[in-house]
């Protein structure tokens, strides 16, 4: 059974931005946001460092990770947990391990590394509303996500 099925890959390809938390040598957690990222078949998700020295330290150091994206006006998302395996610009492979990374980042961003986390469970995200206000239903959901926000919805619905 793939980790990375096709819902889960779908809500990476429609997300902005992962959080991917660490953990330092001495146990400190660190989260931090990540808005190159996309799925690598069933059960990997390579994510880029950009701009990422206390993510890339603590994989070196331990390299247990939990990375965590959300539709904010949906309110759902996913949780994945797995290891991370570092691969920079000057390692064997790195073209191949990146090329996916490269594409979305364009020239704007330099790849310093490949974030290639072998994803072991998912599990899903949602807000409390959804256990706390079950008679809301999706439009409801966005309506009030949107107006948090202070942002409309665009022509399409989305």
């Amino acid at each position: 059974m793939a980790v990375l099925d096709a819902e889960v890959q779908a809500a990476i390809a429609a997300s902005v931005l992962c959080w991917l938390a660490t953990i330092g040598r001495d146990g400190t957690p660190n989260v931090s946001p990540k808005e190159i990222f996309c799925a690598v078949g069933e059960d990997r998700l390579a994510i880029a460092d950009i701009a990422s020295p206390n993510s890339v330290t603590n994989i070196r150091a331990n390299p247990h990770v939990c990375v965590s994206f959300v539709d904010v006006f949906r309110q759902k998302g996913f949780k994945l947990n797995g290891t991370a395996q570092l691969i920079g610009q000057r390692d064997p492979g790195f073209e191949e391990a990146a090329a996916s990374l490269l594409r979305l980042a364009g020239p704007a961003f330099p790849v310093r590394h490949a974030i290639l986390v072998t994803v072991r469970k998912a599990a899903r995200i949602i807000a409390p509303s959804y256990v706390l206000r079950p008679e809301m239903d999706d439009a409801e959901r966005l309506a009030a996500a949107y107006r948090r926000y202070g942002v409309q919805p665009l022509p399409d619905g989305t």
